[in-house]
C-alpha cells in the first residue's frame, strides 16, 4: 500500500461515500440530455443498411447502378469502399478483436454470414427514398448451408464459415479448417489426482442460450466529413477513442482526422464497445460531402449487432465428504457468432476464480456460427461458467447435506489464493460476502409451499487501462473536470466526488464534462467496471497536482516559502508566523493572473492494479407446478465494492445486474427457426423482465478496500449479473425438487420437466 492510498484509507471522509444528486441529473430529468439520435446538421442525409436475407451465402455479385440513379440518393456503397485487412488482433475491453473481421462485419465481402449482415448502404435526402434505393440495390447469392449451435458447427461435416481458419492453441497445429477459432486453458495442480482423493464427485452438462444486453437506445450515429478529409463524428459508444482508431483504420484516415463526440448513452453494458454504423456513416458522408445519420431499428439491433454467446457448458467438481473440493474440472464451448471473439477466455478465467483449489483446470474452445458477431454483455463470459460451477457446487451441498453458504465458505479465496489463471489474489471480499449473507434475515426467513431459496457467488478480475484527465480551477473558484471515459453508470458523479474530497470543496463547485478525443490524450473505453477505478486514478492524481499549483500562488502571495504553505479543507495555510494566514481555493483562483496565469493539471496514465470483485446473492422463487411460471419471491445482493464511493450508484449496479440475471435466467433467448431466421427480435417476443416480474432488489454493500487505488475503489459493475443464473436455477431445483441444468428456465421448459422429469 502507496503513502497516497494510506492517507485516504485511514482517514475520515466528507464527500466520499455520501449519496449527492448527480450532476447530469437535471438535463437527463427534464429531456436536454442528447442521446445518440438526437443530433442533426444542416443538409443531414439519411443513411440506411441492406442486410442479408440469408444465413449463409456467397455474394456474386452487386449491382447498385439503378440506387445510384434514382433521384435524391446521394451515395451508395459496399465492401470495395472499405480497406481489407490481414489478421490483426486488437484488444477491446476484456475481449479481443480482429481487425479482419470488423472490416467484414461491418460490411459482408466474400459472404455473407448470418441474416442481418451488412452488405450495401445508402445516404439520401429522405428515408423513404434510403428505403427505395435499398430494394433496387441488386445481389446475387448462392445460398450455403448454415450452422446455429456449437455441437453442430464442430461436426467434421458442418459447413464452414471461414476456409481459411486454423483452430488456435491445439498442440500440433490442425492443417485443416474448422469452425473452432480458439482453445483456451487455465488452472495448475493435477485434476486427476485430485478426483482420485474425493469422496464425492458430480458431473454435470448445461446448455445456455444467446442473448442481448437489451438496451433501450438502440446504435446511431451522424458523422460530417469535409472536403479537406476532416471528420466529426458524433454516437452512442462506450469508447470515443475506440471508435476513432477502429474507423480511422477502416477507412485509411489518421486519428488526427476524425473527432468523436460520445453522446449520452441509453444503456450500453458492453454491447456499444464496437463500430457498426459509424464507419458506413463516415463512408457515405465522405463520399456525398454532406452530413449522414444512421439509426437501427430495434430489429437490426437484435440481429445486426452483437449479443452474448449461447455455449454448452461441462463441469466436474470432486469433493471430500467434508466438502472440501478437492478438484474442479470444466469445458466451455462458446458460440462466437459469425467471427471469432467469444468471451471464452473470461470465462475460463473466472469459472472456479471465487475458490480456493490445489487442482484446477478450465478449457474453453471460441466456435463460429451463423449468427451475429457476439459482444461484450457485462462481466463477459463469467455469467455462462459460473453458472455451470456453482449449480454443481449446489447440488453436492445437497448430497452432503451442507449448507449451500458454508460450503462454499470452507473452500472461499481469499488474499494469497492463486486464481486459476495464474496470480496471487490481494485482499477481497469473498469471506465477508458470504458471512454477510449467512448473517442476513433473508437468508433465515421461512419458506412457503413451492418455494425454494437458491444461493451462488461470483467473480469479476476487473480491469485497468490507458487513461485521462483534466483539472481546471476557474477564477471564481468553480473547478472543471475533464474526463474521457464514457458515463454510462454514474462516473460523473464519482468522479466529482473524489475531486471535491481532495481538494477539500463543496462537490457543487466541480463541474465535469465528458471530452471529445480531441480534449484529452487516449482513454480506453467504460467497460470492465474500469471508470470508477481508472479515471478516479488520472482525476485524484491530477487534483493533488493542482493542489501542488495553489500552494505555490499562495506562498508567491504571501512571499513565504513552499514549505510553509499546507492545504487544509479547501484553503492554503501559511503555518510560519506568529498567526496562521489562510487563503481560500476561490481566493487563490482569482489572482491567478498575478502570479502565473491559469491554474489547471492533467494526468495520464497506464492503470493498474484493478482488484477483483466478488458477490454473493440469495433469492426465493416461487414455482406456479400448473404452468411452470417461477416467480421471483425475494432478492437479495452482496457485494464487495472496495470502496463506495456513491453507494446509490452502487447499490444501482448491483440492483441492475440482478434484474438483467433475472431476464437471463428465466425469459430471454434468442430464438431461430430453420433458416437462420431470428424470430423474436423485438421487445414483444425477446422478454425482458419488468417491473411486474421483480421485487425490490436488496443490497448489501461489502467494503474490502483495494490497496491499489487512493479511496480503495473496486469494480462492481460486472459482478453482479454473474450470481443470479446459477442462483435462481438452484432455487427452483429446491424448489421442485428436480435439477435443472438448461437456461432460461421458462414456464415451458420448466413445466416439460415437472410433467416428465
Amino acid at each position: 500500500m502507496n503513502d497516497m492510498t494510506q492517507s485516504n484509507l485511514e482517514r475520515a471522509l466528507k464527500i466520499v461515500g455520501t449519496r449527492p444528486a448527480r450532476p447530469d441529473g437535471v438535463d437527463k430529468v427534464t429531456g436536454r440530455a442528447l442521446f445518440g439520435s438526437d443530433k442533426s446538421l444542416p443538409n443531414m442525409l439519411v443513411g440506411r443498411v441492406l442486410r442479408s436475407p440469408y444465413a449463409h451465402a456467397k455474394i456474386l455479385s452487386i449491382d447498385t447502378s439503378k440506387a445510384e440513379a434514382l433521384n435524391g440518393v446521394k451515395a451508395v456503397i459496399t465492401c470495395a469502399d472499405f480497406e481489407d485487412f490481414p489478421s490483426e488482433f486488437v484488444p477491446n475491453g476484456e475481449m479481443v478483436v480482429n481487425l479482419k473481421d470488423i472490416t467484414r462485419n461491418i460490411m459482408a465481402r466474400e459472404k455473407a454470414l448470418y441474416v442481418g449482415h451488412t452488405v450495401a448502404a445508402v445516404a439520401a435526402t429522405s428515408d423513404d427514398i434510403a428505403e427505395k434505393a435499398l430494394g433496387l440495390i441488386d445481389i446475387k447469392y448462392e445460398v450455403l448451408p448454415h450452422v446455429l449451435d456449437v455441437e453442430d458447427a464442430e461436426k467434421p461435416d458442418a459447413p464452414l464459415l471461414h476456409e481459411d481458419m486454423l483452430t488456435i492453441g491445439v498442440d500440433p497445429a490442425p492443417k485443416k479448417a474448422s469452425n473452432v477459432a480458439k482453445r483456451v486453458e487455465f488452472g495448475f495442480g493435477d485434476v486427476e489426482k485430485g478426483f482420485a482423493e474425493a469422496d464425492l464427485i458430480v458431473e454435470r452438462e448445461f446448455t445456455t442460450q444467446q442473448v442481448h444486453q437489451g438496451y433501450i437506445e438502440p446504435h446511431a450515429c451522424l458523422a460530417s466529413v469535409s472536403e479537406d478529409g476532416q471528420a466529426d463524428l458524433w454516437c452512442t459508444t462506450q469508447g470515443a477513442f475506440v471508435v476513432r482508431n477502429f474507423c480511422s483504420k477502416l477507412l485509411g484516415l489518421s486519428a488526427a482526422q476524425i473527432r468523436v463526440t460520445a453522446s449520452e448513452i441509453g444503456g450500453g453494458f458492453g454491447g456499444k464497445t464496437v463500430v457498426y454504423l459509424e464507419p458506413l456513416a463516415l463512408a457515405l458522408s465522405r463520399k456525398s460531402s454532406r452530413p449522414v445519420k444512421m439509426v437501427m431499428s430495434r430489429a437490426e439491433v437484435f440481429t445486426s449487432s452483437g449479443p452474448t454467446s449461447g455455449a454448452k457448458i461441462w463441469v466436474k467438481i470432486g469433493v471430500k465428504n467434508d466438502g472440501r473440493i478437492t478438484a474442479g474440472d470444466c469445458i466451455l464451448k462458446y458460440q462466437a457468432g459469425a467471427f471469432q471473439g467469444a468471451p471464452v477466455g473470461p470465462g475460463a478465467m473466472c469459472a472456479f476464480a471465487p475458490y480456493d483449489l490445489e487442482n484446477v483446470r478450465a478449457v474453453g474452445y471460441d466456435i463460429v456460427v451463423n449468427r451475429p458477431k457476439v459482444a461484450a454483455y457485462r462481466a463477459p463470459g463469467g455469467p455462462i461458467s459460473e453458472y455451470g460451477v456453482e449449480s454443481v457446487l449446489d447440488e453436492i451441498a445437497l448430497i452432503l447435506k451442507i449448507d449451500p453458504i458454508e460450503i462454499r465458505l470452507k473452500n472461499a479465496a481469499k488474499e494469497g489464493t492463486i486464481a486459476p489463471y495464474g496470480p496471487k489474489l490481494g485482499p477481497i471480499g469473498m469471506i465477508e460476502t458470504l458471512e454477510a449473507a449467512k448473517a442476513h434475515p433473508h437468508y433465515s426467513a421461512p419458506l412457503g409451499p413451492n418455494q425454494g431459496r437458491g444461493v451462488a457467488s461470483g467473480f469479476w478480475f476487473n480491469i485497468g487501462g490507458e487513461t485521462s484527465s483534466s483539472i481546471t480551477i476557474n477564477e471564481d473558484g468553480t473547478v472543471g473536470l475533464t474526463l474521457g471515459t464514457t458515463d454510462i453508470g454514474g462516473s460523473r458523479a464519482s468522479m466529482a466526488m473524489m475531486a471535491a474530497e481532495e481538494l477539500g470543496v463543496p462537490m457543487e463547485l466541480i463541474k465535469p464534462v465528458i471530452g471529445d478525443t480531441n480534449s484529452l490524450g487516449f482513454n480506453f473505453l467504460t467497460g470492465g467496471s474500469r471508470a470508477t477505478f481508472s479515471t478516479g486514478m488520472t482525476v485524484v492524481r491530477s487534483t493533488r497536482e493542482a493542489i501542488e499549483e495553489l500552494r505555490k500562488r499562495a506562498a508567491l502571495l504571501w512571499e513565504a516559502d513552499l514549505d510553509q504553505v499546507e492545504w487544509v479543507d479547501g484553503h492554503a495555510r501559511l503555518i510560519a508566523g506568529d498567526e496562521p494566514k489562510t487563503m481560500s481555493l476561490a481566493q487563490i483562483a482569482k489572482q491567478a493572473g498575478k502570479t502565473g496565469g491559469p491554474i489547471m493539471a492533467n494526468c495520464s496514465m497506464n492503470v493498474t492494479g484493478a482488484g477483483p470483485s466478488l458477490g454473493t446473492h440469495i433469492v426465493d422463487v416461487e414455482v406456479d407446478t400448473e404452468t411452470g411460471k417461477v416467480s421471483i419471491v425475494r432478492y437479495t445482493a452482496i457485494q464487495d465494492a472496495g470502496k463506495a464511493i456513491h453507494p446509490a450508484y452502487v447499490e444501482g449496479q448491483m440492483q441492475g445486474g440482478a434484474v438483467q440475471g433475472i431476464g437471463w435466467a428465466l425469459n430471454e433467448e434468442y430464438i431461430y427457426n430453420d433458416k437462420g431466421q431470428l424470430e423474436n427480435a423485438g421487445f414483444l417476443d425477446y422478454r425482458i423482465p419488468v417491473c411486474s416480474d421483480v421485487p425490490m432488489i436488496d443490497t448489501v454493500i461489502v467494503e474490502v478496500p483495494n490497496p491499489n487505488h487512493p479511496y480503495g475503489v473496486r469494480g462492481v459493475g460486472e459482478t453482479p449479473i454473474i450470481p443470479p443464473l446459477a442462483a435462481i436455477s438452484n432455487a427452483v431445483s429446491r424448489a421442485t425438487n428436480i435439477r435443472f441444468n438448461e437456461l432460461p428456465l421458462s414456464p415451458p421448459k420448466v413445466l416439460a420437466r415437472i410433467m416428465h422429469g
